[in-house]
């Protein structure tokens, strides 16, 4: 087996980062309500989080992990998506 190649494209990082924040989505849906509610998000899922973070990190290089692109995936697919839900955060 190979080792898989780094991703050097911020399209592709950018996709890779989206996907990885998806699946966080999907398995944690209830964590996540429960976060949101509580204002008590990035503690509940800090695991779960960082191992995403690993994930991203291992498979693109690292001039493009330097450039936040998880971190806004997160922000944008596990906060932005429920803002319908009761919060003090907003």
């Amino acid at each position: 087996l190979r080792p898989m190649a780094l991703i050097e494209t911020e399209e592709a990082a950018r996709r890779l980062a989206r996907a990885i924040a998806s699946d966080l989505s999907l398995y944690n849906e209830e964590k996540i309500m429960e976060g949101i509610t509580k204002d008590t998000l990035f503690t509940v899922l800090a695991e779960e989080l960082e191992e995403g973070r690993a994930l991203f990190k291992s498979r693109v290089s690292p001039d493009l992990f330097q450039k936040n692109f998880y971190d806004r995936a997160v922000i944008d697919i596990l906060v932005r998506s429920k803002g319908h839900v009761q919060s003090k955060m907003w």
